[in-house]
């Protein structure tokens, strides 16, 4: 009976350490996660200028062509935000998932923002992407960054298989491509990807952005 009732104890106090250890990791990952979320968009450069959208006849080129800067894992890219179904997001640069854990990530090899090709992030359909659900074409997509404002205006939404990379490709003129798992309820690893495309509709820069906004 001794023996009996040791070992229950043993058991006990094993399964108490192992839940108090889960929350404890639950709870750091909670506040990461909320850390990452509320990073705010850096200050706009003082020296920042006006611009227009880039297209094919004027590609991304210079010390700012965003498409031609390394960024090193993890870093700040910009905010993203779909106003219709109250979307807002920090990017991060990579799609591995420690970054995606965090919030949304700019898919590696793909044009960055306003730059003259296909700006790729992903998300967790669970977390960070749950809204992405109902998003359909005509909705706006906002991405901010430190310099400009990039304003986007989705143009269709498809389910394709994982390996249907091609929609990653260079349109020929700036986009914004969301990736997230699909079906959106699917336990465990989900066997296709949920796409949205949109096209670049507008671009200026962030100090005239936040003058408007505050004449109003």
């Amino acid at each position: 009976m001794r023996t009996t009732a040791r070992l229950l104890l043993w058991v006990e106090l094993s399964l108490l350490a192992a839940g108090v250890a889960l929350s404890a990791w639950c709870a750091v990952a909670i506040i990461e996660a909320r850390y990452y979320q509320a990073m705010p968009v850096p200050a706009a450069p003082a020296t920042a200028t006006a611009a227009l959208p880039r297209d094919e006849r004027a590609p991304a080129s210079g010390p700012e062509s965003p498409a031609q800067t390394p960024v090193a894992a993890g870093s700040w890219i910009a905010r993203l935000e779909a106003p219709s179904v109250g979307l807002s997001a920090t990017v991060l640069e990579g799609s591995d998932d420690g970054t995606l854990a965090h919030g949304a990530g700019h898919i590696e090899d793909t044009a960055l923002p306003g730059g003259a090709g296909n700006f790729g992030i992903a998300g967790h359909r669970d977390t960070t992407f749950r809204p992405v659900r109902h998003l359909h074409a005509g909705d706006p997509l906002v991405v901010t960054t430190a310099g400009h404002v990039y304003r986007y205006r989705i143009t269709n939404t498809t389910i394709v298989n994982p390996s249907d990379v091609y929609v990653l490709d260079d349109a020929g003129h700036p986009t914004l491509t969301l990736v997230t798992c699909y079906p959106f309820e699917f336990i465990g690893h989900a066997p296709r990807r949920f796409i949205v495309s949109a096209d670049l509709v507008a671009m200026t820069d962030r100090t005239t952005e936040e003058a408007g906004a505050s004449r109003r």
